[in-house]
Order: structure tokens, then sequence, then C-alpha cells
């Protein structure tokens, strides 16, 4: 290689390397004219030996002015090499990326004008080192230093002008090097970043859109920038690629699906608007190539559907409902078992919108794939029956549709009634405020005298017995005050002339006899009336508690509703419902008569016709049982069919079933009493002791006789 010394003069070298600029600068000059020569003559071997020294001893040197007149001098020889410059880029252009590392400000600011000077020469031939000068622009970005922040921004601009117009940039070996940066917290690359992609997207020939998955993350990261400026910027790029992606044949909609899914949950109120907004073109626009993310979509979707932000609100709603509405089929790739899981895990979500959502989706599964739904039951099923238990009417309401439907098999059905003959045994509350809620749904929903029949199968064998007579008392309540169970109560006034009726009486019966005031309302409403002054009167001193009266006054206040219209106009005919009477006097006699309950029931018996009614209470209450039921059934039905159906119930054996049930109950109430009283006992004892051994013990009594025992037992008198 040739002599560097014997082409530049040691004036020229010295210049180069003072301190001050102008002295720099007409050096850099001298350099320009005397490489344009070596260019000219072709000499590009002292060309080389040029650059060489200029770099070693220069640009690499350890003092800074040296190496500001390096960067200088580099730029010189490009400037002066011309249209040959790309020969020698090999050579020039490392040593000025490597100043943009420099401690020294000004080092790194004379480095952005060299390259300045050097791409405004080369242009396009630049581009083989794009990536290294995207780097280094992506570092000066962010620069301490003011005025290198605006040379790097001066190249900045160049540079892009640069790629814009070349041919030979390449997309591919650029979107990873943008792909590492686009996490990067710091704002001035921030805009830097934004604005490479906005640019780069503009050119025709780059297809940024293809690469969209690579770098969309950190394009929504930017939309919770605490900078409005960069905020605005990122959100135009996105509209940008939206409008794009709307106008695109060929979208990779499944990667983009995923990182939306994720920005939906952000904490940033915009970043979830912009998310769910994305999402909801996506399922527009995506089709099939969305199928296997509909869970993640729907993952996505139901918390928005609750968001404190009313526009996220409403997109997310038209989304739901856009997915919703789209009939996928497993064979695409539409997992069911995910978009359950899915609506299982928001059944706890803290929002009832959310809640009512997931269920709503559940129902529209079982009603286009039932039996796949059915398979997956057993992941389900407890969720859904703990959303019994939801503090929202309309969530109960849902979850009973969706019961219902389960409950078309016998089996989950008898497990749903289970569930909840058990939910209200723990939760009394549960029963108390939504009982009647539930069980009234779920009459509308499945046929009445199935829900009922039931749940007097499952609390016949009730072990809890006073859960039992609750219940009991609450379904009947529920029997004769529904407006939906209006057909069963009819059918239960034909139990003594229709055998449907008949054997659902019986049925009731089994269950009712926890609770003597229920059984009575049975028989009330059966028309069982000599059956219902026969349970009056099995009644003991024992069964007429406080439950007992309170249970009496509502029965006597529901006799004066419509439902007992008919029980009422019976009373006209005292001659034919004689069993009727006395089992009204029956309860009333054992009414206090101070009770209101006392004084109504006593008003509406006042106004009974009474002229026969002395005689045939005497002829009803001589003669054998047998007879007495055929009479007043002949009476009251005139029907030969009627008296056999009456037959049929063995009311007989209904009575024994009755008194064995309340005697079981009686024994419950007595162990309960004496383990009550036998820890209340046990506790005062325990009481006493406590005490006893506080007190201090008495002194000897030296008065006593001999005989006596010379200290007292402690606590005993000594009189």
């Amino acid at each position: 290689m040739a002599d560097p010394l014997s082409i530049i003069p040691a004036s020229v070298l010295r210049n180069l390397a003072d301190k001050l600029y102008e002295k720099r600068k007409n050096a850099a000059l001298e350099i320009e004219g005397i490489v344009k020569q070596l260019a000219l003559a072709g000499e590009h071997d002292k060309i080389a030996a040029v650059i060489n020294l200029l770099t070693t001893e220069f640009t690499y040197s350890p003092q800074a002015n040296h190496r500001k007149g390096g960067l200088i001098g580099l730029a010189a020889a490009t400037v002066g090499l011309t249209t040959e410059a790309s020969q020698h880029l090999e050579q020039i252009v490392p040593p000025v990326l490597n100043s943009f590392l420099d401690p020294d400000s000004r080092v790194r600011y004379y480095a952005c004008e060299a390259l300045y000077n050097i791409a405004k020469v080369v242009r396009g031939d630049f581009i083989i080192f794009f990536n290294k000068i995207f780097d280094a622009l992506c570092k000066l970005s962010a620069d301490s230093d003011a005025s290198v922040q605006s040379a790097a921004h001066l190249l900045d601009r160049l540079v892009k002008d640069i790629v814009t117009e070349s041919d030979q940039f390449s997309i591919e070996e650029f979107i990873p090097l943008l792909r590492e940066r686009m996490n990067v917290l710091n704002p001035y690359v921030r805009q830097f970043l934004v604005g490479w992609i906005t640019v780069l997207d503009s050119v025709p020939d780059i297809d940024m859109l293809g690469f969209l998955p690579d770098f969309l993350d950190g394009l929504f990261n930017m939309l919770s920038d605490s900078s409005h400026e960069i905020r605005q910027q990122a959100d135009c790029a996105l509209s940008e690629f939206l409008q794009e992606i709307k106008n695109s044949p060929n979208v990779d909609y499944g990667r983009m699906a995923e990182i939306l899914v994720q920005r939906a949950g952000s904490s940033d109120e915009f970043t979830r608007l912009t998310a769910i907004t994305w999402i909801n073109e996506f399922v527009k626009l995506g089709g099939d190539q969305l199928v296997p993310y509909y869970a993640d979509i729907l993952g996505a979707i139901l918390p928005c559907i609750s968001d404190k932000e009313e526009k996220i609100r409403v997109v997310a709603r038209e989304t739901n409902e856009e997915l919703r509405a789209i009939r996928a089929d497993p064979a695409e790739g539409f997992d069911i078992g995910a978009i359950l899981s899915i609506a299982r895990r928001e059944l706890t979500n803290e929002w009832e919108a959310t809640r009512i959502e997931a269920l709503h989706w559940i129902a529209t599964l079982l009603a286009r794939h039932r039996a796949e739904v059915i398979s997956y039951l057993n992941e389900i099923f407890g969720s859904l029956l703990s959303a019994l238990s939801d503090p929202s009417d309309e969530v109960v309401l849902l979850v009973l549709e969706v019961h219902a439907c389960i409950a078309k098999d016998d089996q989950h059905f008898r497990h749903l009634v289970i569930y909840l003959v058990h939910n209200f045994r723990n939760d009394r509350m549960l029963l108390e405020k939504r009982g009647a809620l539930i069980v009234r749904r779920l009459c509308v929903l499945l046929d009445a005298e199935r829900v009922f029949r039931e749940f007097s199968t499952i609390l016949e064998g009730e072990d809890d017995l006073d859960f039992a007579s609750t219940m009991v008392q609450a379904l009947n309540l529920i029997l004769l005050t529904s407006v939906e169970l209006a057909e069963l109560r009819a059918l239960l006034k034909q139990s003594l002339v229709n055998s449907s009726g008949k054997d659902l009486f019986v049925s009731l019966y089994s269950s009712w006899c926890h609770s003597s005031m229920a059984t009575i309302s049975l028989c009330l409403l059966a028309q069982a009336y000599h059956h219902a002054s026969s349970v009056i009167q099995s009644l003991g001193e024992e069964d007429i508690n406080v439950k007992f009266l309170v249970q009496l006054d509502k029965l006597i206040r529901l006799l004066e509703t419509p439902i007992f219209a008919y029980l009422r106009l019976q009373l006209l005919e005292p001659g034919k419902h004689t069993w009727l009477l006395k089992t009204l006097y029956g309860l009333l006699m054992l009414l206090p008569q101070q009770s209101a309950a006392f004084k109504i029931l006593r008003t509406r018996l006042k106004t009974v016709p009474s002229s026969s009614f002395s005689n045939d209470l005497k002829r009803t209450s001589s003669g054998s049982p047998c007879s007495q039921i055929l009479q007043i059934t002949e009476d009251s039905n005139r029907n030969k069919d009627a008296a056999n159906i009456y037959n049929a119930i063995n009311f007989p054996s209904r009575l024994q079933q009755f008194e064995h049930m309340q005697h079981r109950h009686r024994m419950h109430a007595k162990i309960q009493l004496q383990s009550r009283n036998s820890t209340s006992s046990t506790w005062s004892q325990e009481m006493q002791r406590s005490e006893e051994s506080r007190r201090p013990s008495p002194l000897p009594d030296l008065s006593c006789s001999p005989s006596r025992s010379y200290w007292s037992i402690p606590g005993q008198s000594q009189h």
C-alpha cells in the first residue's frame, strides 16, 4: 500500500488535528482535492492508503480533536471520490459508525455530520449499511446532548429519503431489528421507531402489512405512553394499518388476534378501546381464519362488556353479538370445550353484565351443539350449580334456563334438584330470598309436576328434619300462591276424582308430612276434608308450638285469597261439605282467641248457613269411618267412579305415615332440647366450679363437736 504521508502534506495533517474547527475544515478541503485528483488518475491504492490513515491515526485516536479531524477528513474524501465512492465505503463508513458511540458529544455530533455528507454523495449505495445506521440512529435519537439529537434528526430524514428511493432495501432483514426495539420505553426512541414504521408503510414496494404481527404489540404498547404526541403517532399508525387490513385480501389474522386479546385486558383505557375496536373488525373480516381463536377472542370480549368506559362496552357488546351470530362447526376447528371454559371462568366475574353474557354463550352452544356441550358437562356443571347462588336475579333466571335445557335428561334433572336441596340446606338465606324465584322458574321451564314430584322424593328421605320441615313449608307456599302453578293446583283439586291428581297427591303427601300445616294445606287443596280433619285431630300438644301457629296464621290468611275461592263457595252448602266445616272449626279451636287469624276465620264461619249444619255434623260424627267417607263422597260428587278413586287413596295409611313422621320430628326436638339443656347444665357447673375455685377456704370452726370434721367442705354451710 502506498505511503499516505507522501500523498498528504504534513501541514495538512497537523491542521486536521487542530483544535480550531476552521483549520480542520480547511485541511479537509485540501484532502478532498487530493482524493479527487487521485480518483481521476485511477490511483485507488493511494486513496485506500489515505482513508486508512484517516481511520487509524485520526478516528481511532485517543485525542478528541484527532477524532473530529478524522471524521471530517473521511467525509471530504467521500466528496472527492464522488461517483467512485462506493468502492471505498467498506473503509469509510465503519469508523464513522463507531464514532456514534464516542464519549465526547462533539465527536458524536461530527460523526452525524460526516455520515450525512457521505450519504448525500453515495445515496442508494448506502443501503448495504442500513441496519447498522438504523441501530446507530436509534441510539442517537435518545442522546443526552440536544445538538447531537438535532444532527441525528437531520441525518435520519436523509436516510429515510434514500430508503424510499432505493430498490435495494431489504424489509426482511430490517424487521428483526425493528422488533427488538419496539418495547423500548424511551420516548425519543419511540418517536423514532413510529416515524420509520410510517415512512416504510408509505412506500408502495414495501409490504409492511405482511410484517405487522412482528411490531403490532409494540405499537399498542405506545398507546399508553405518557407523551400525548407518541400516543397520537402510534394511534395514527394503527389506524392506517387497520384501513389497509380492510382493503387487503391477504391478512394474517391469527397472529395479530393473539396480540389483540392480550391488549384488550390492558389497564390503559385507550389501549383497551383500540384493541377491542380491532377485534371487532377482525370478527367481521377474519372469517375461517379466526375460528381457532374464537375462545381467546371471547375471553377478551366478555370482561370488556362490563368496562367502566361506555365506548368500550358498546364495541364489546357489538363484537360479542357478531361472534355469537357466526355458526362455526367443530369440524372447522371451532373449539367448543375452550369456549365453555371461557364462559365458565367468566361466571365468577365480579360484574353482572359479563356473567349474563357468559350464560348466553352456554345457552347458545347448548342450542346448537347439545351433544358436544353435554360431553363437557362434568367440567361446567359445578360452576353452573354454584351460579344459582348469584346475587343477581337476572343471572339466576338465566342459569335456570341453562339448567332446564340440560335437565331434559332425567339424570341431570335429578342432579340439579339434589343440588338445589343441598344448597338450600346449607344456605337458609338463599332459600328464604331466592327459593321461590328458583322453584317457580324451574316450574315454567320444566314440567311443574315433575319438579314438585322430584323435590318431594328427595325431601321424603331428608335426614335434617328441621330443614325438611322448612323446605316443605316453602314449597307449600309456592304451590298455594304462584301463578305459574295454577295448573298443578287444578290437578290437585281433582285428587278425589282423577287418577293423575290422586298420584300427585300421594307423591307430595310423603314429604309434606314433614310439616303438619303443609299437610293440612295439601288436603284442603285436594278437597280431602275428612282426612284434613283427621290430621288435625291427631295433633298433640307438642305439635302446637309457635312455629305451628305462625304457619296456621299464614294458612288462614291464604284461605281468604282467590286461590281458595272454591273452598269458601263450598261453605254455602254445609250439608255437602260437613268435613270441611269440621276442619275449619278444628283450626279455629287451635288458634288463640285474641289472634287476628282467629277473628278472620271466625268471621268467615259466621257467614256459613247454619240451618242443617248441626244435624249434618251429628250424622257424620256417628257410624264407621268407611261409611262416613263414602257418604261424604256421595254427597259431594254423586259419582260412583269418584268414590272408587277416593277409596284408592289409602287415607288410614296416609294418616299413619303422617303420624310416624311427626313422631320423628317430636323425638328430634326432644333430643335437641336435651342436648341444649345438657350443654347449658355443663356450662353452669363449670362456671360454678370456677367461682368456687376462686372463693377462699373458710377458717376452721374450733367450737364444733369432736365428732365433726375439723375442716369444712369448701362451700358447705357451717350452720
